[in-house]
Parts: structure tokens; C-alpha cells; sequence
């Protein structure tokens, strides 16, 4: 029985184990963390999202296990441009039912069928997809970097500029993404710094002229804000009533060995502690040692992505892996300096840890792809490693003599 459901969990075993010690510390800390949520909405039933992160974590190792038992490593080449379009699609329909006015809140959400999810999500592993496609093919000669450059550069312009709209954030990690596996595959340093320089300069000029057009889109100004709080600080922090303010307060009060679990004051009076701000709420009840072991967590399956796309033998699996491992870990330390006050105050959440539903089963398709390319690495190997096969072919002056 135990040797079956061994077979079943294929791919890298410290990945796994990885993601048995995320989900334990997820479930731990979502059920400290959502008491206050759970008596403004849920009428002060405490278990409502323990168990809702419990089923959305156990689809999530349901999708990685599907993959890995059942999608081949090619399947994602095929689908790469595919998804890419109809990311797009998916993108350019919440835009244009945010600016109809159809949809409320930031635009981030699009609402299909009667399920939720977030576009940015789907557009972050597609187009992550597509670039380590378009590397895998365009590798042999000066001009095929070049070529490659200009059509994932053109594409990324479109989704991360669709992405802007509503989440800065998350266009800024997936660009940071694509520009760092097109460092690694070779595409020449000059396009890239050129790119980069444009980024930065589209920031400044956001910044300097934000003030002059009050009418500009609201996420404009949000970007302005940030910078404006991160430089020169929050005039609410004054009052100690910020988000950051209260993040700050967490850390400090968990000392080395924290407060024990479920033992979490701050969580009472912060808006986004189990989603944003989490990993202050984990320094909180388990101290800076918790806080060391969640990174530590994060960079093992930093250093496992990098194993895996050393050992694959083509192209487009090592890029996929590459990609999807370095989009997980930025998010992971977006949301850790956001927590400690090293960076400026952003959405993201901490994979496989904050409170989530679709986001975190996109995000399980991510880790699904990265196991997927250590199983079928693992069944290369094996196949070489086989002894050749002996082939007894009869002896013709024998078979003459008969």
C-alpha cells in the first residue's frame, strides 16, 4: 500500500516534502490568522476557511499529481501559444469590463461561469510558457536570439501592459520573470538593458507627471502613492494604523521563538494577515526561527529548480522550470520584504501559504510542471542507464550444416 502511494507522487521527493511542510505551516497559520475575518463574515465560525484552504490545497496536489501521471512534458509546448492568446483574451475582456464599469473592485477578478479567478494568473504561466518555448527553438545562431527577442519581448509587452492596469505588482514580477529567462537564454545583454531602461523611465515619467493630470487612471496614482510611502513614509503611520505599521509590530513582538501557535494578537487588527502580510503573522506565533525555516523552505526548492534544469537534456523543459521556479521564489520574497519593510507595500501572497482558492490552484499547476520535468528527467536517465540488449543471432555455418 505505502510503496503504491510512493509510485503515485512522482518527480523531485524534496520538492514534495517541500510542499508538505508549506501546506502544514498554510493550514497552522490560516486558521490563527482568519479568527477576526471569521467573525466580520462567517458569523464567527473559525473552521469556514481552514477548511476552505484545505480543499483548495488538496485540488491543488490533485492537479500536480494529474500531471505528473498523466501529462507528458510535451503537452505544455503544444498548449504554450494557445494559452498565451487566450490569456490575452481573458485580460483584454476584464479590461474592458472594468472600464464599462460591469465589474467592480480593482479589475483583478473576472467572474466566468460562476467561478472567480484572477487572468494575471493564467497569463503569468502562459506566457512564462511561451518564452521558454520560443528560447528552446531559437538558440543556434545570432539572428535566432534575435528573432526570439523581438517576438517574446512584443508579447510581453501586451500581457504585463494588460496586467497594469489593475495589478502593477504582478506585471512588474512577471516582466522581472521573462527578462530573466531571456538572460539565461542568451538573448544579448544590450536588448535587454535597453528594455530595462525603458521600464525605468516609463516609472519616473509616471511619477513626475501623476500630480499634473488628476484625471489619469487610478493606478497611476497608486503607483505614485507607493513610491511616495516607501521613500518618505506613511503620514498614517503617525498614528501607527498602517498595514506596514502593523507588520512591523508582528515581527518585533515574535522575537526569536514567537508566541505559539494560535497566539497571534496583530492578525485582530490587520485587513490582509493571511494574505499579504502573512509571513509577519508566521514571525508573530513562531519567531524569527519559523521565519528562517519558511525561507529556508523557499530556497531548497530554489536549489532543486536549479538541479532539475541542469540534469534536463532539451531545451524548452529546462527554460518552463527555470521560469516557473524563479516566478515562485520572487513572489515568495515580494511578499517576505513587503512583511518586514524592505520593500514597498504590494498584493502579492505567499505561495502555498496565504489564503487562497483559484490563485492557488494556478499555482499548483506551476509546481505541477516544475515535477513534471523531474519525473520524465528521472525516466531519461533510467533508460540510459539500462544495460544494452543482447541479441542472440544464430550462427550461419550452423544454421547451413542443418
Amino acid at each position: 500500500m505505502k510503496a503504491s502511494i510512493v509510485k503515485i507522487f512522482k518527480g523531485d521527493r524534496v520538492i514534495w516534502m517541500v510542499l508538505l511542510f508549506l501546506s502544514i505551516l498554510s493550514l497552522l497559520i490560516i486558521y490563527s490568522s482568519t479568527g477576526a475575518l471569521a467573525y466580520r463574515v462567517a458569523s464567527g465560525n473559525t473552521l469556514k476557511y481552514l477548511i476552505r484552504q484545505l480543499f483548495f490545497l488538496g485540488v491543488g496536489v490533485g492537479v500536480m499529481l494529474f500531471m505528473v501521471n498523466v501529462l507528458p512534458v510535451k503537452f505544455y509546448s503544444i498548449i504554450a501559444s494557445y494559452a498565451l492568446y487566450l490569456s490575452i483574451a481573458l485580460l483584454g475582456l476584464a479590461f474592458v469590463l472594468k472600464i464599462g464599469g460591469i465589474s467592480h473592485g480593482s479589475g483583478r477578478t473576472l467572474s466566468l461561469g460562476g467561478i472567480s479567478f484572477q487572468p494575471a494568473e493564467i497569463a503569468k504561466i502562459s506566457l512564462i510558457l511561451f518564452t521558454a518555448k520560443i528560447l528552446g527553438k531559437k538558440q543556434k545562431t545570432k539572428n535566432d536570439l534575435k528573432l526570439a527577442f523581438k517576438r517574446i519581448i512584443i508579447f510581453t509587452i501586451i500581457v504585463c501592459g494588460l496586467i497594469f492596469v489593475s495589478d502593477f505588482s504582478t506585471s512588474a514580477l512577471l516582466f522581472a520573470t521573462i527578462m530573466t529567462m531571456m538572460f539565461i537564454g542568451r538573448i544579448p545583454l544590450k536588448y535587454l538593458l535597453s528594455v530595462v531602461a525603458v521600464g525605468v523611465g516609463m516609472i519616473v515619467l509616471i511619477y513626475l507627471v501623476a500630480d499634473k493630470f488628476p484625471n489619469a487612471p487610478a493606478r497611476v496614482h497608486t503607483i505614485k502613492g507607493r513610491i511616495d510611502r516607501f521613500w518618505h513614509g506613511d503620514p498614517n503611520s503617525r498614528k501607527g494604523i498602517t498595514q506596514a505599521d502593523y507588520a512591523k509590530l508582528a515581527i518585533y513582538s515574535g522575537g526569536i521563538v514567537g508566541k505559539g501557535p494560535g497566539h497571534s494578537d496583530v492578525s485582530n487588527y490587520m485587513a490582509a494577515a493571511y494574505n499579504d502580510f502573512i509571513f509577519a503573522i508566521i514571525v508573530e506565533e513562531y519567531g524569527l526561527l519559523g521565519g528562517m525555516f519558511v525561507i529556508f523552505l523557499f530556497l531548497v526548492f530554489f536549489f532543486r529548480g536549479i538541479v532539475i534544469v541542469g540534469r534536463s537534456t532539451r531545451t524548452f523543459p529546462a527554460f518552463m522550470v527555470a521560469g516557473l521556479t524563479l516566478i515562485l521564489v520572487f513572489q515568495a520574497m515580494i511578499n517576505i520584504g513587503v512583511s518586514s519593510g524592505v520593500l514597498p507595500v504590494t498584493g502579492q501572497p505567499l505561495p502555498w501559504i496565504s489564503l487562497g482558492g483559484t490563485s492557488l490552484v494556478f499555482t499548483s499547476i506551476a509546481f505541477g510542471c516544475i515535477l513534471s520535468v523531474s519525473y520524465q528527467t528521472q525516466v531519461n536517465r533510467e533508460i540510459k542507464e539500462l544495460p544494452p540488449v543482447q541479441v542472440n543471432v544464430p550462427d550461419e555455418d550452423y544454421e547451413m550444416e542443418k
